[in-house]
C-alpha cells in the first residue's frame, strides 16, 4: 500500500510532521505556492486571513495533481482565519481524491479547528481528520499521528 503525505507549511510545522510521517513509509510531497507571504508576522496573519476567509485559491509552483499510484493519503495544512489557506484550495480544486482512504491533518496555534474539520467533513464524508496544536512547539501532538 502506498502512502502519500502531501502538505503545505508556511511556519515549519508541516515540515516537522513531514520527517516524522516519511520515517513511517510515506512518500512525501510538499506544496509551493507561488505568492509570497509577507515576512512581518501581522501582515502574514491579515493577509492570509482574508485570503483564506473568501476562500482565494493560490498558484501552485510545480504541483502535480496525479496521485493515482497511492491508496493513502494524508494532507496536511496550517488553518488560517478557521478556514483553509488558498494552497489548500487549489490542491483540493486540481486533484482527484476519488477512492483514496483520505485524512486531513490540520496545525494551528489553537490545535482547535472546528470549521476546518467540518468543510472537510463536508467536501470528503470519509476522511478522518486530525487536529494537532503547533508541533514545533508542542512534541506531545506527534502522539496523535503515531497510528497513522
Amino acid at each position: 500500500m502506498k502512502k502519500l503525505f502531501l502538505y503545505y507549511s508556511l511556519t515549519g510545522n508541516g515540515d516537522l510532521v513531514a520527517d516524522h510521517l516519511l520515517i513511517h513509509g510515506y512518500e512525501i510531497r510538499k506544496v509551493i505556492e507561488k505568492h509570497k507571504m509577507p515576512k512581518s508576522f501581522f501582515w502574514r496573519v491579515l493577509t492570509g486571513g482574508f485570503r483564506a476567509g473568501v476562500n482565494a485559491k493560490a498558484k501552485l509552483i510545480g504541483y502535480n495533481p496525479d496521485v493515482s499510484e497511492y491508496d493513502e493519503i494524508v494532507i496536511g495544512s496550517p488553518v488560517w482565519n478557521s478556514k483553509f489557506p488558498p494552497t489548500l484550495n487549489s490542491v483540493l480544486a486540481e486533484t482527484d481524491f476519488t477512492g483514496k482512504k483520505l485524512t486531513f491533518l490540520f496545525y494551528s496555534g489553537s490545535g482547535d479547528s472546528p470549521k476546518a474539520a467540518i468543510k472537510a467533513k463536508k467536501l470528503y464524508p470519509d476522511a478522518e481528520i486530525i487536529l494537532l496544536k503547533e508541533p514545533k512547539t508542542h512534541d506531545e501532538e506527534f502522539e496523535k499521528i503515531k497510528e497513522l
